[in-house]
């Protein structure tokens, strides 16, 4: 279960995790950030769709640590639902959760266009796969024109949601269809699509996507994996979200062939974590290994976890020095990941 590792000692195949210091810009997190620094790190992302699309169950999956049976309760969304969901310490996501009844999406399209639609970095429009019509086309349309009036810079992502209704032997080329239609009606503009579903990892894979499109200087912090990789002989790295367990990045060096292990990982970490804090306990660190590799899964920075996937040669202590000695300069580092200016 989780528990906190014993204190880390060198090994044979230990690589101590060396880094120049970085330039002092002071540590991420919302206790320390100056106020004009917090604006510039907003992110503005409209989730919009006809009701009953599944938008606020998603949401409260993903950001409020609901388990998929318990969306069952959720009432309809009444106009716009506003939060602010702090990741990375500094990246704040500034979500409108945008009803999808006839009278609201008449507002967003005539008197509320200009408030709604301005200053949007990220549009998401969720398709109710379980009846698919050429309204919802239409409707994506019409919120499409009104984005590219006010945020023309804006991204896009189209969620085919509720696939686990599609039979599974027909989800792909259902997905593939949509995509094409949904293409041709996007006016040549860049869009992203997703086959999803509450019940499945589907959905962590779609939001770990929109929240990475939303750091403009992850290339920076992708370098600093890959050069943690290396020196630490890992297999595999990937950074997680804490509190979503959301995919922010990851590291490949060795090829494997299940291509959804991230995000089954987040799923099934994310409801071990709920399990258990019903009973009060505060999850740290897990060491997994097997006859094939191990794998280190532990807090690392204030709002990230890290999981190293190393050879079973590799030693946990040693994993774990590696962690502790990068962790003081990805603190420090990944505010800089969120900074438009690099």
């Amino acid at each position: 279960g989780w528990r906190e590792g014993p204190p880390a000692t060198p090994g044979p195949l230990a690589h101590p995790f060396w880094c120049p210091s970085a330039p002092s810009r002071g540590l991420a997190g919302a206790h320390c950030r100056p106020r004009g620094r917090e604006l510039a790190t907003m992110r503005k992302c409209l989730l919009m769709g006809r009701s009953g699309s599944g938008k606020s169950s998603m949401r409260t999956i993903i950001f409020a640590s609901y388990m998929a049976r318990e969306t069952q309760r959720l009432s309809a969304t009444m106009g716009i639902e506003h939060s602010h969901v702090g990741l990375l310490g500094g990246l704040v996501l500034n979500l409108w959760d945008c009803g999808g009844q006839s009278r609201f999406i008449e507002s967003y399209l005539e008197t509320q266009q200009k408030q709604v639609f301005s200053s949007v970095k990220v549009l998401i429009f969720t398709f109710d796969m379980s009846e698919m019509v050429e309204a919802d086309l239409q409707l994506y349309e019409n919120y499409l024109d009104a984005l590219s009036q006010h945020s023309p810079d804006a991204g896009v992502f189209a969620l085919f949601h509720k696939m686990d209704l599609i039979d599974s032997n027909e989800r792909e080329a259902v997905i593939e269809r949509s995509r094409q239609m949904v293409l041709e009606r996007s006016r040549g503009r860049q869009v992203t699509c997703f086959g999803t579903s509450i019940w499945d990892e589907t959905l962590y894979k779609a939001w770990s996507a929109i929240v990475y499109s939303l750091i403009p200087q992850i290339s920076l912090l992708e370098q600093q994996l890959q050069d943690f990789a290396r020196i630490s002989e890992a297999a595999e790295v990937v950074l997680f979200e804490k509190s979503t367990f959301l995919v922010v990045s990851h590291v490949t060096r060795v090829e494997y062939p299940e291509q959804h292990r991230f995000e089954r990982v987040s799923q099934l970490m994310k409801a071990f974590k709920l399990g258990c804090s019903r009973f009060k306990a505060m999850p740290h660190s897990l060491f997994l290994t097997n006859s094939l590799f191990s794998a280190l899964l532990q807090e690392f920075t204030t709002d990230t976890l890290l999981l190293v996937v190393t050879g079973r040669d590799v030693r946990a202590p040693v994993t774990r020095m590696n962690v502790d000695k990068a962790r003081p300069y990805f603190e420090h580092f990944i505010p800089r990941s969120w900074d438009e200016q690099g």
